[in-house]
C-alpha cells in the first residue's frame, strides 16, 4: 500500500471525522484524490466503520456493565477456530472478539446493564456451546485509556510539586 493511504489511515484512525480537505494538507495531495483514496479503501473494507469514542461513566443515565471473558475452546478440524468465533459474534451482546495467544484461546467483550445479565450470558450462552472448555470472566471497573484516547479530568495541568534547589 502506498504511503500516501497509510498517512490517510492513520488521520483517520486518530479522528474519523476530520474532513477531506484537512487530510489533503497533511499529507500533500489534492482533494480529490484524497476522497478518492477513502473512498478506494472503504470499498476494500480497510475502513470498515467510523465510531465515537464516548466517556459512558459521565452519562447519568446509562450505568452499564462491560466484561471481558477469556474463552478456551477446542478448535474444529478443518476450520480451526473460525467457526466457534462464528458462533460467538452472532450474539448481540458481544461487542468485540478477538483470537489471543496464551493460556485461552479467544478474547470476548460483551456489555450487559447488570451483572446478573452478563453471568447469564455466560452460563446459559456461551458456556453452553459444545466447543468452549472453560471461561474466565473479567469486569471492567473504570477505563483509563480507550482507542488511544485517555479518560478522566479535563483539567491535564502538571499536578506534580516544583522542586527547586
Amino acid at each position: 500500500m502506498e504511503n500516501k493511504k497509510l498517512e490517510v489511515l492513520r488521520l483517520l484512525e486518530e479522528n474519523g471525522r476530520m474532513d477531506v480537505s484537512t487530510i489533503a494538507k497533511m499529507v500533500d495531495e489534492k482533494e480529490k484524490k484524497v476522497q478518492s483514496m477513502i473512498d478506494e479503501l472503504e470499498e476494500e473494507n480497510i475502513i470498515v466503520s467510523y465510531a465515537a469514542v464516548v466517556d459512558w461513566s459521565k452519562v447519568n443515565e446509562r450505568e452499564g456493565v462491560t466484561a471481558m471473558i477469556d474463552v478456551k475452546v477446542t478448535p474444529q478440524r478443518g476450520v480451526g477456530f473460525d467457526e466457534v468465533a462464528e458462533r460467538i459474534y452472532r450474539f448481540p451482546e458481544v461487542k468485540a472478539l478477538y483470537l489471543v495467544s496464551g493460556a485461552y484461546d479467544l478474547s470476548v467483550v460483551i456489555d450487559g446493564n447488570t451483572m446478573s445479565e452478563i453471568a447469564n450470558f455466560v452460563s446459559e450462552k456461551l458456556s453452553a456451546l459444545d466447543s468452549v472448555i472453560s471461561t474466565t470472566t473479567h469486569f471492567r471497573l473504570k477505563t483509563y485509556k480507550h482507542d488511544g484516547v485517555v479518560f478522566g479530568d479535563e483539567d491535564d495541568d502538571d499536578k506534580r510539586i516544583v522542586v527547586a534547589p
